[in-house]
């Protein structure tokens, strides 16, 4: 019995040990549908052979349905993320809140100052760090030139939203699928709200005025969303309302689309001969302004961090810094070509003077982020931060609530001015449950 005892414990050791030394930690990654998402979810398999003891499990989601699902997580400590990809919004909330792990102890070689300082800022709470950028935007404009040449047509450098009205009914030629104008109908906070929030900045209007109460059936956000409506309704796609950030890519791609105002972040993907039709073709202005240029262009990034929450924050870290480095970058222009490196957070990219010579859009990306202004982005006063959306925890709500009613006014449910009151009414609840009203 001692005989065959030893062996059998020795094999058991051995296996334990054998068993501890490969033992792997899974981390589920939750994030966006969107293109450079995708691309980094395509490099799993070189971060898994620098990291042998961590594995990458994906969650790839619609922006709306991610945005909830990632929401109810962090609020409830579900736990059921290890690396979440949020906003510009919801970071500095949630870090308050100390439902995200601090992004401290970064190696040297990351170099964080390389990073952009007003990332970095509106990254912190407190002066302490809770994410990482993985891109950041602005908005501006897409258009075809020589659909502009064809009918004599010049873009200035920042047109007005008239101007963009005239150039959609001269363009639109819908027996042709070619549509005079694309733009964000999608109902959803981050979707069709970003951009119409932009609209009515330019036309004078902001979300609250100095005592929090909202202005919706003011004559800005009437006359806005009135233009908003018109415009997209009657020289944009069939189906408009349905239609946000990837539907309108794709259609844009594929040369439907004569304009298109929305994230620069776009430029690699409308000016890639393997992805778009209208490569060749493809221009940039600045975002349309109105009586003002405040607000015209949002200002937002997409950003990794660990929710606390999870039971793997060292290698959550471990991802993040990866994905969000100088190396990953570089990665990225040797598998899908320079112009493809992610954007809009690091000076280095735009001191590299191959980047700047293959992607056309740069330039007016950097112009567009600088211009944006989250303090000043109104014409009138405002108590809050933020573009295109209020930095309070309320607005999430208030924007989902607000964007189902401005995107069935666009699909002809309802009147804007039915929709205007309707947003005036749930917002005021809102803030007033808040207790923003003494």
């Amino acid at each position: 019995m001692k005989k065959l005892f030893v062996p059998t414990l020795m094999a058991s050791a051995i296996a334990l040990i054998s068993s501890a030394a490969f033992a792997t930690t899974t981390l589920t990654i939750g994030t966006v549908n969107n293109g450079d998402m995708i691309r980094m979810q395509e490099l799993t398999s070189v971060f898994e052979e620098q990291h042998p003891d961590i594995k990458l499990q994906w969650v790839v989601l619609e922006e709306n349905v991610l945005r909830q699902r990632l929401t109810t997580d962090i609020a409830t400590g579900g736990g059921q993320f290890d690396v979440m990809t949020i906003g510009s919004y919801e970071v500095p909330i949630w870090g308050k809140q100390n439902w995200l792990e601090e992004m401290g102890d970064l190696p040297a070689s990351y170099d964080l100052n390389d990073i952009f300082e007003s990332l970095r800022e509106g990254l912190s709470y407190d002066d302490t760090l809770y994410a990482l950028p993985f891109y950041a935007e602005s908005s501006m404009t897409y258009y075809r030139s020589d659909l502009f040449e064809e009918a004599g047509l010049s873009m200035p450098d920042r047109p007005t939203w008239d101007q963009m009205r005239e150039y959609a009914v001269a363009l639109h030629k819908p027996e042709q699928e070619q549509y005079g104008i694309c733009l964000r109908g999608k109902a959803g906070w981050g979707e069709n709200i970003a951009l119409i929030s932009t609209v009515a900045n330019t036309f004078g209007a902001r979300w609250f005025d100095e005592n929090w109460q909202p202005e919706f059936e003011g004559p800005e956000w009437t006359a806005a969303v009135s233009f908003y409506v018109d415009l997209l309704g009657n020289y944009g796609p069939p189906g408009a309302s349905s239609n946000g950030f990837n539907e309108n890519l794709a259609l844009f791609n594929s040369g439907k689309c004569a304009m298109w105002v929305d994230a620069t972040v776009a430029g690699s993907f409308v000016t890639d001969s393997s992805q778009s039709d209208v490569a060749d073709s493809v221009k940039f202005a600045l975002a349309p302004m109105q009586v003002t240029d405040r607000g015209a262009g949002w200002l937002w990034a997409w950003n990794l961090a660990v929710p606390a929450s999870s039971k793997s924050k060292d290698e959550a870290k471990t991802f993040i810094t990866w994905a969000t480095s100088k190396e990953y970058s570089e990665l990225v222009a040797e598998r899908y070509g320079i112009a493809s490196m992610p954007p809009g957070t690091r000076a280095s990219t735009y001191f590299n003077e191959d980047y700047m010579n293959a992607a056309s859009f740069a330039e007016k990306t950097l112009e567009s982020m600088g211009k944006a202004d989250a303090i000043n982005s109104t014409l009138k006063p405002k108590p809050y931060t933020g573009v295109q959306f209020a930095a309070i925890p309320e607005f999430q709500a208030i924007g989902t609530q607000v964007g189902r009613v401005f995107s069935g006014a666009l699909a002809g449910q309802m009147s804007v001015d039915d929709a205007l009151k309707s947003a005036q009414s749930s917002t005021h609840r809102s803030m007033s449950r808040a207790g923003y009203y003494k």
